[in-house]
């Protein structure tokens, strides 16, 4: 049987963003967004527990035999750093690895529209990354805190699950706190980070209601908030944010959002022209004093109305992030169809 080691290397070498073990297959890489079987013979039961168990600890092993799911990063010699989740699968212990770069890219070397940094550069406030699962959000906070560590002197302090990117201080100070290991959970550790002198708080992932409501107090209180949300874009991000608290809280909600969120960064990872990797594209909401008196009024199906409008603050749609990339030739037409959300509108465009 291959071993693990073997198989993370031959995923770095062939550039996979991922490593799937499954009972009954041979391992499965994921190479630009395609799932590309590695032929090295299909694995038993016993062998895909053996593989996954053989780099857990005692205490990951019995963690993951009573809550049956696991969560934790991973560095192997001469192996960049894995995130790592261990689940069952009719039985069958099974894993997804996540190979995550040691090198930090920055903001233009991503690909992202200026207006990132200037959003990483803001004092206060909120500040949001986000999409579906796989599309480089922690990628692209890791890109924002660097640019922070590089610039100013403030204390940073992370708060992920697991810690993907290490960071190293410059000018900075950065903590980096990894739920279940450092703090139980992110709730936790967000109300105590908040006695701990932050300048920079940086979630992981909003997941629940006592997360968000800490991360809209944080940034209402002084605080720069970096954080993700599985939305696909600017207009339900607000939803979701304000759907997630009781109606009687909701009116309370829609003012703190208002008044701290200062964009939205809705990213999704295409497939290039030229085949060699993805690229990123992204709609860009800037909070302005119009885009505020929408989120106060929740009037969201608005929104993107301005978004179209407010280029001069940086703004766009993901349809017009398309455009551009297909006009320069990076992505197909095709392949700006089928991610377009308004066809219609961008064909027009």
């Amino acid at each position: 049987m291959t071993d693990l080691k073997k198989l993370l290397l031959l995923a770095q070498e062939r550039a996979a963003s991922d490593l799937h073990i499954t009972e009954n297959a041979a391992p499965i890489l994921r190479i630009d967004g395609k799932l590309v079987s590695t032929n090295l013979g299909k694995l038993s039961r016993q062998d895909t527990k053996n593989m996954v168990y053989s780099v857990l600890s005692d205490d990951q092993k019995k963690i993951f035999e009573k809550k049956l799911e696991l969560d934790f990063s991973l560095t192997l010699p001469g192996v960049q750093r894995v995130r790592v989740n261990v689940h069952m699968q009719r039985g069958s212990v099974e894993a997804a690895y996540r190979l995550v770069s040691l090198k930090i890219r920055s903001i233009k070397e991503l690909g992202l529209p200026a207006i990132v940094e200037d959003l990483a550069r803001r004092s206060s406030g909120l500040v949001l990354i986000t999409g579906p699962t796989g599309v480089g959000k922690t990628t692209t906070l890791a890109a924002m805190v660097d640019l922070i560590n590089n610039e100013r002197e403030h204390l940073i302090i992370i708060i992920e699950d697991p810690i993907e990117y290490m960071h190293v201080n410059k000018n900075s100070v950065i903590k980096q706190r990894e739920v279940y290991a450092d703090t139980h959970s992110f709730a936790d550790s967000l109300k105590h980070a908040l006695r701990q002198d932050p300048n920079v708080i940086v979630v992981g992932e909003m997941r629940d209601l006592e997360t968000i409501s800490t991360v809209l107090t944080a940034a209402e209180t002084g605080h720069l908030v970096l954080a993700t949300l599985h939305t696909p874009d600017a207009a339900q991000t607000v939803d979701r944010i304000i759907d997630v608290f009781p109606p009687h809280q909701q009116r309370q909600i829609m003012v703190q959002l208002s008044n701290s969120l200062q964009g939205v960064a809705a990213q999704r990872l295409l497939p290039r022209k030229d085949a060699l990797g993805r690229v990123v594209a992204c709609e860009i909401m800037v909070a302005t004093s119009a885009i505020r008196n929408l989120i106060r009024e929740h009037a969201t199906e608005q929104l993107l109305t301005l978004i179209q409008t407010g280029s001069q603050y940086g703004m766009k749609t993901m349809d017009k992030s398309l455009k551009e990339l297909c006009d320069k030739g990076i992505i197909s037409h095709s392949t700006a169809l089928a991610y377009a959300k308004d066809s219609s509108e961008f064909r027009r465009l």
